[in-house]
């Protein structure tokens, strides 16, 4: 599904990663490999992080929210690794563990925000 803005809900185990435009809401949740407890190894994180990278491959705009430091990372893995995905990072939010559809409430409310400060008002 290509929609224009996306949420990604992520820690050093999971990825929510949810698509949605007005009506539609698409989710995939992607899991770490890895099966060990090593929060935060980088090594643990890559194979994760380029999951959710490939998972929101057509997205244009894309929140990031989540507990800790996985989603900081998640964006300086994609500054290094992946261009195209880390400009189309708009934020990264500090959130607990939500319900999926909290996340979407969540982004739909930043990107109403978003959207509209990003318009040109001299424009009409």
């Amino acid at each position: 599904m290509t929609t224009f803005h996306a949420v990604v809900w992520l820690d050093h185990q999971e990825a929510h990663v949810l698509m949605f435009d007005r009506e539609h809401v698409e989710t995939q949740r992607i899991k770490s490999r890895t099966h060990h407890k090593h929060q935060g190894k980088s090594t643990d994180s890559v194979a994760l992080f380029a999951d959710i990278a490939k998972a929101l491959h057509g997205s244009h705009e894309v929140l990031v929210t989540g507990p800790g430091k996985a989603r900081d990372e998640f964006r300086d893995w994609a500054q290094r690794h992946d261009a195209a995905m880390a400009h189309t990072i708009v934020d990264s939010v500090a959130s607990d563990h939500p319900t999926d559809a909290q996340v979407v409430a969540m982004a739909r409310q930043y990107f109403k925000k978003f959207d509209q400060m990003a318009t040109d008002p001299a424009v009409k």
